[in-house]
C-alpha cells in the first residue's frame, strides 16, 4: 500500500507501531491502527516494512509466508484448533485501511466472505445493499463521519437481532455494552487473529 501525503519524518518511523501513538489532533485518532496490523501480522509469522521520504508519501509492505514445507506438530495442531467459517459473509468496518486488509485477510483464509467500509455511513449503506447476505459486523468504535456507537444504534434500527463485535482501544467496560441493544462481543486493540476468529465464531454460534 502506498500514498503521496506528507511522508513521516525519520525521528517518528520507529515510533508509529507503538501503541497509542499518534500525531493526530485529540479525538481524531487512538493511535492503535498499526499496532493492531503488526499485531495480527506477527500472530501469522509475517512482518510489515514501511518506506517513507518526507514530502514524497509513504509505503507499507505486508509480508506473510506463502507456505512453509516443513510444520511442527505443534503448529498443525494449533492451526487445527482455530475455529473456521463456513461462507459467511462479514462486514468489517474500520477507517484503517490497513486493518481492513489484515482483517479480511485473516477472515477470508479461515472460510469466511468479507466485505468492507470505511466508516459509520458507508457501513449503513453497505448493510443495506447486503442485508440478506450478511451474518455479522465487526464494527470499530472511534471513526469519523459516523462513529461505532452511532452506527451501532443505527445497524439496531435496522436489524434488532445483527451479530455485532464490537473493536476498541479501550477497555470493554469503557467502551459498546455488551447484552441487548449492545455488541456481542469485544475486541480490544491490539487483538491477535486467534481472538478475532474466536470472538466472531462464539457470536456466530449463538443464536
Amino acid at each position: 500500500m502506498a500514498d503521496t501525503g506528507s511522508g513521516i519524518a525519520p525521528e517518528l518511523i520507529e515510533k508509529i507501531f507503538q501503541p497509542f501513538f499518534t500525531t493526530k489532533e485529540p479525538g481524531k485518532g487512538t493511535g492503535l491502527g498499526l499496532a493492531t496490523v503488526r499485531g495480527i501480522m506477527k500472530n501469522h509469522g509475517g512482518f510489515v516494512e514501511v518506506q517513507s521520504q518526507p514530502g514524497q508519501g509513504t509505503r507499507f509492505r505486508i509480508c506473510l509466508p506463502a507456505a512453509e514445507r516443513q510444520l511442527s506438530q505443534t503448529t498443525l495442531t494449533k492451526a487445527a484448533e482455530l475455529p473456521a467459517g463456513n461462507g459467511e459473509l462479514v462486514l468489517v468496518v474500520d477507517d484503517e485501511e490497513a486493518i481492513q486488509h489484515i482483517v479480511r485477510a485473516t477472515l477470508e483464509n479461515f472460510g469466511y466472505r468479507v466485505i468492507s467500509a470505511c466508516n459509520g455511513v458507508e457501513a449503513l449503506s453497505v448493510y443495506k445493499q447486503n442485508s440478506d447476505q450478511i451474518k455479522a459486523v465487526i464494527l470499530d468504535s472511534m471513526m469519523p463521519f459516523m462513529d461505532g456507537p452511532a452506527t451501532l444504534r443505527a445497524l439496531r434500527e435496522i436489524a434488532p437481532g445483527l451479530k455485532i463485535v464490537g473493536v476498541s482501544g479501550l477497555s470493554a467496560d469503557d467502551g459498546d455494552s455488551t447484552g441487548a441493544g449492545g455488541v456481542q462481543a469485544f475486541l480490544t486493540k491490539p487483538y491477535t487473529a486467534q481472538e478475532l476468529l474466536f470472538k466472531l465464531h462464539a457470536v456466530l454460534q449463538n443464536q
